[in-house]
This record gives structure tokens, sequence and C-alpha cells, in this order.
């Protein structure tokens, strides 16, 4: 049964058919004539992966995380620790502590598989509306309507949709909905992804190669990077705070564990003081973990969190002082395998040029 738009679908899968990109998670138009079929595992990782993150970023990552833990078995049996450390740099980390529950699941709730079903899907632990549907599209070829924020960018310009993006989203998924290809949803739907990434680009699209030319209300308006209309941005909130970056003599650097809950809960720091969205840490070395100590400012960094901007004053002192509860002396040579967010490597790279 052909959708309500079919048109746009068949050029645009005409297009992907000669044009889709080489990931390393996806199969290819011609792979999945020969009846290969996308692995839910792999499908479900990179998604989850490229949540906020660009493929550029995602490759290295997803080649280790397969390497290393190659089916949902052996995620679901992996030392959360580990998964945290390996996805360090990644950001948004209760996406990380989210795959170990989520691969749990499955494991304990669906015999070691993911469920071909959309509502099954989203039940799962860190799988919202997107995730879902990109599963189901992609990996089981269900038609399911797969919208991220290419997808957003390339039917915007499309229909010409002047809502703002925040109050759209119903729009452009009923768009998308109308338009994918029953037969091939799983293709329409990276191919859609892939026309934003690489012809309906944010600036200066490529609208002349692009196979939806004909069609794009936006392109007769005479302006498709008016599309996707956005709301005014709202300022983030400046918080400051300190971090301590105490080395032993042999070049171990001493860290320490976060409260499990709240900002990059579970993740490895060096100390630091009590900030976070809401409330200023202080940013003295009067406030250093350990009294006595000759402190030397280094500097401050800086770090965008998604809801506020964060100012660390960075402290680096010397001592042998030894580590309490939930701290650690970490090796140099181990350093960079730590579960590290990037605010933290920034503070102790401030300190220790040489550490990464």
């Amino acid at each position: 049964m052909p959708s309500r738009d079919s048109a746009p679908a068949k050029k645009l899968l005409a297009w992907y058919d000669g044009h889709a990109r080489d990931l390393p998670w996806r199969v290819s138009p011609r792979d999945r004539t020969k009846g290969i079929r996308p692995d839910p595992y792999r499908v479900w990782l990179s998604e989850i992966m490229l949540q906020q993150t660009t493929v550029a970023a995602v490759r290295s990552y997803f080649y280790a995380f397969t390497a290393r833990w190659p089916t949902i078995a052996a995620l679901a049996a992996a030392d959360e620790e580990d998964i945290l450390k390996a996805w360090a740099g990644l950001g948004y980390y209760s996406r990380a502590r989210n795959l170990k529950k989520c691969a749990e699941a499955i494991m304990a709730d669906h015999g070691g598989a993911f469920p071909a079903d959309l509502d099954a899907l989203r039940a799962l632990p860190g799988i919202g509306d997107y995730t879902s549907a990109a599963i189901a599209a992609i990996a089981f070829d269900l038609p399911a309507a797969v919208v991220d924020g290419n997808v957003e960018r390339v039917v915007t310009r499309l229909k010409a949709i002047d809502t703002p993006l925040t109050k759209a989203k119903p729009a452009i998924k009923a768009e998308v909905a109308a338009m994918l290809d029953p037969e091939r949803p799983g293709d329409f739907a990276q191919a859609t992804m892939d026309l934003g990434a690489t012809i309906c680009t944010p600036k200066r699209p490529a609208c002349l190669p692009c196979p939806l030319r004909s069609e794009c209300a936006a392109l007769d308006q005479g302006d498709p990077e008016r599309f996707p209309v956005k709301a005014p941005k709202k300022d983030k909130p400046l918080r400051v705070g300190a971090a301590f970056v105490l080395v032993r003599d042999d070049g171990a650097v001493l860290l320490e564990k976060r409260a499990g809950t709240g900002l990059l809960a579970g993740m490895t720091q060096v100390p630091t003081t009590g900030w976070n969205a809401r409330h200023d840490g202080e940013t003295g070395s009067d406030a250093a973990p350990v009294a006595g100590t000759e402190w030397r400012r280094c500097g401050q960094v800086r770090h965008v969190f998604t809801h506020f901007a964060l100012d660390l004053t960075v402290w680096h002192a010397l001592s042998n002082h030894r580590a309490g509860d939930g701290q650690w002396w970490s090796p140099a040579s181990e350093l960079a395998g730590e579960a590290l967010p990037t605010v933290m490597k920034k503070a102790i790279a401030c300190a220790l040029p040489d550490a990464f």
C-alpha cells in the first residue's frame, strides 16, 4: 500500500541507493537486497551513541564497544564502571548507565533479543520515542516515523513549515508518516537522515543535486536556510566552582567517584566544590580537600552543559596524602582509561598539560 505522499519517497530512495553513507552500524542498500538484515544490537547502540553527538565522534567509540562487547549478552554481563570508562568523552552519561540497564532487561525479559514491537521497545530503559522508532524501522522494517534533527530540517524545508521547531514536531512527524515508503521504512529513515547530513545541511544546502529539489517549498520561496524556524535561544546561566588536581610524587592523580544520582552520576572526577545547575560552588583554595597543602592556581576552564555553563578554577598541589573513602590514586599511565567526563579532563589538562 503506497503512502499518501509517495513521490518524494521514491525519489529519495533512488538517491539513497546510489549515495548511502558507509557507516559501521549500517547494512547498505545493496546488501539488504541480498537478504542481509541489520543487527538490532548495533542499530540500538549506534542510535544511543549518536544522540547529541556527531557521526565523526561516534565511529571510534562504536568500534571499541563492539570489539569489546560484540553482543547484547556481553554488554549485559559487563561491569558498569568499565562501560562508563569506555563511554568517557561522549557526554550525557545517563545514556551509558542505561545501556547496561537496557541490555540486562533484554536478557531478562526478552530472551536476549530485541523485541520487534514499537511499544515494547519504548518500554526499555533509555529508549524513548525517537530511538524506538529508529530501531523498529531500521532493524525490523516496521513503518515507524523516524524524526531526528536531520529529518526535521529536511521536512520543514520540503513543506516550508514556519512554526517554531519546538511546536512543529507533531506536524513534522505526521508529514514523515505520510511520506515514508511502507516497503522500505528502514531505508527511507536512513535516506532522510543522509539527505539532511550531506545535502540539506544547516548552512549552504546543496540544493542543485538534491533529489527533492522539485518538491521543496522552501527552495521555491528562495530561502531554504530560514528553515527550520527556531525559537529564540535562552541565555544559559553561568555557574562557578573549583577543581583540585592533587599529584603524588610518582605522578599519580587523586580521583574520586561522583554520587550515583544527579549530574555526571557515577563518573570519576578530581575533588571539586559543590556546584550544580542551580548553585555555584566555592572557587578558592580554602575549599581544597587537603588542608595545609600549598595550592597553586593554574587557571580556569569552561565547560558548557545542556542547561548551564560552568567556569572551574583549577588548583594544583603536590602531596602524598592518603586517599580517603571513595578516593584512589590513579597512576599517570592509567589516567586516560578512567571514567573521566570531558569537564574533568579539561581541569586535569589545565594543571597537567601532558596528562592525556
